[in-house]
C-alpha cells in the first residue's frame, strides 16, 4: 500500500512539473487559455498642452474660483407644543412659552466682482437672513456683510474680508446670440460647485412674472435650487448673467433658465454699493399692453404703445398732464413696444430730468415734457 502511494506521489508530481513548464514556455500547447492572459488594448497616447476642441474645461477653470457658495440662516419663532398647555401636563411640565426660538438655513450662490470683496448674488437667496456665510473654492470661508438689495431686480451685492480674491471678468452681455454656447456654475442642491452647458434660448425675456423689472437671458444650460446667484459664463470664463430663476413644475431643471445680464445687473450693482440702494426713474402712471381689441377702439392699425390705465394724482405724469386713455409710444423718441419695455426706458431715466414723450390722444400725436419723479422703494 506504502509502495502505491508512493508511485502515485512522484507521478503526480512529475505531472505537474511537465504541466508548469508546458504553461510557461509554450501555453498555446494547452486545450484551454490559461487565468492572467494579457490582453493588449488601443490606448491613445497622452494629451499634450492644447486646448480639445469639444472640451470647455478652460472656460470653467477660469470661473469657478469666482464662484461661491452662500449659506443663509434665520432664527424663527414657532408655536411649542399644544399638549403641553393641557392643565393635566402642566403639573409635570410646568408653565410652557408660546413660540420658542428656532434657526433654519438655507444655501445658494454668489459672484466674486471686485477684488475688495464684493460679491453679486441674487436678492432672494439672502433676503432676511440674519447670518450669511460665503464659501469659497479653495475651502476658505467667511462671514459676509450685506451692502444693499434691489427686490424689484432681484440683486444683492454683499462684501467679505478676504485676501486675493479671484474677480471674474465681465464679458459683453449686449453681443450674446440665441445659440450661444453657455456655461452655469453654481451649487445645485448643495452637493457642491458644479458645472452645466447649454446654450442661449433667448434674449430680452420679459413678462416672466418673476421680477417687478425683466431683461432675462434665456438658457438650457441646467439651472437648479442652489444655482440661484451663480455665474453664467461664456466659453471663455466671462460673466455674461447672473442666474436667477427656473420654469418648472418639479422643482428641477426642465431646460428654460432665466439670468440677469452683466449690463443690467453691472448698473444696478455700482448704485448699490454707492448708495446702498437702487434710485430709479418714475412717472407715476399704471400701464396695460396694447391688445387687438383695444387697438380697433382707439382706432389704430397695430399693436405699438402702452396704454395708460391710470395716472397717479400729482405725480410727474398728472403735472404734466397726461391722461387716462393716451397711449405713449415713444420716449425721446425711442418707440415704445409695450408696458414692460415702457418700464425700463422709465426706470433707466435720470430722476429730475426732463424728457418729451410722445402719446396718441384722440388719434392725435401729442408731445408732452415731462420732469421725471423718483421710483417709490417697493416692499
Amino acid at each position: 500500500m506504502y509502495r502505491l502511494w508512493l508511485i502515485f506521489a512522484q507521478t503526480a508530481t512529475v505531472l505537474l512539473a511537465i504541466f508548469f513548464v508546458i504553461s510557461t514556455l509554450r501555453p498555446e500547447l494547452l486545450p484551454w487559455k490559461p487565468r492572467g492572459e494579457i490582453v493588449t488594448v488601443k490606448e491613445v497616447a497622452p494629451a499634450v498642452d492644447t486646448e480639445r476642441p469639444d472640451s470647455y474645461a478652460k472656460a470653467a477653470e477660469v470661473a469657478m474660483p469666482s464662484v461661491v457658495n452662500i449659506f443663509t440662516s434665520k432664527e424663527i419663532s414657532e408655536p411649542s407644543n399644544p399638549l403641553l398647555n393641557d392643565p393635566a401636563l402642566r403639573k409635570f411640565f410646568g408653565e410652557q412659552p408660546e413660540m420658542r426660538p428656532r434657526r433654519t438655513s438655507s444655501l445658494g450662490s454668489g459672484v466674486i466682482v471686485s477684488p475688495n470683496g464684493y460679491i453679486l448674488t441674487n436678492h432672494h437667496v439672502i433676503e432676511a437672513a440674519d447670518e450669511v456665510e460665503v464659501a469659497l473654492v479653495d475651502g476658505r470661508k467667511a462671514k459676509a456683510t450685506m451692502i444693499g438689495s434691489d427686490p424689484e431686480s432681484d440683486l444683492a451685492v454683499l462684501k467679505v474680508k478676504l485676501d486675493d480674491l479671484p474677480a471674474i471678468t465681465f464679458g459683453q452681455s449686449q453681443q450674446v446670440k440665441v445659440g450661444d454656447v453657455v456655461l452655469a456654475v453654481g451649487n445645485p442642491f448643495g452637493v457642491g460647485q458644479s458645472v452645466t452647458m447649454g446654450i442661449v434660448s433667448a434674449l430680452s425675456r420679459s413678462r416672466v412674472g418673476i421680477n417687478t423689472f425683466e431683461n432675462f437671458i434665456q438658457t438650457d444650460a441646467a439651472v437648479n435650487p442652489g444655482n440661484s446667484g451663480g455665474a453664467l459664463t461664456d466659453t471663455s470664463g466671462n460673466l455674461i448673467g447672473i442666474n436667477t430663476a427656473i420654469y418648472s413644475r418639479t422643482g428641477g431643471s426642465l431646460g428654460i433658465g432665466f439670468a440677469i445680464p452683466t449690463h443690467v445687473a453691472k448698473q444696478i450693482m455700482e448704485q448699490i454699493i454707492q448708495s446702498g440702494s437702487v434710485i430709479r426713474g418714475w412717472l407715476g402712471v399704471s400701464m396695460q399692453d396694447m391688445t387687438q381689441d383695444l387697438a380697433e377702439s382707439f382706432g389704430m392699425d397695430n399693436l405699438t404703445g402702452s396704454l395708460i390705465a391710470g395716472v397717479l394724482k400729482d405725480g410727474p405724469a398728472d403735472q404734466a398732464g397726461i391722461k387716462p386713455g393716451d397711449i405713449l409710444i415713444a420716449v425721446e423718441g425711442k418707440p415704445v413696444k409695450s408696458s414692460s419695455e415702457l418700464l425700463n426706458l422709465v426706470a433707466a431715466l435720470p430722476p429730475g430730468d426732463t424728457v418729451t414723450v410722445t402719446v396718441i390722444r384722440s388719434k392725435q400725436e401729442k408731445f408732452i415734457p415731462i420732469k421725471v419723479g423718483v421710483r417709490p422703494r417697493q416692499k
